[in-house]
């Protein structure tokens, strides 16, 4: 991470959100991800034995959300 110049430190007061972050502030605001990931849990692959470890749930889901909303 890099150093915040004076210039950059003096706007950050001044910040108004990207309509973005909104989006994804409301996003985090509607969905219980902790309660759908754990119904999906059970159905999702492991990942045991070889080759690419499987993507985390709440994060699949969530990339899914996002290409459908």
């Amino acid at each position: 991470m890099r150093q915040q110049t004076l210039a950059e430190e003096g706007f950050d007061k001044y910040h108004k959100p990207t309509r973005r972050e909104q989006f994804l502030d409301e996003m985090e605001r509607i969905i219980p991800w902790a309660e759908l990931s754990a119904v999906i849990e059970p159905f999702y692959p492991k990942g045991e034995g070889r080759g690419r470890p499987p993507v985390g749930v709440e994060r699949m889901l969530r990339i899914h959300f996002l290409q459908h909303w």
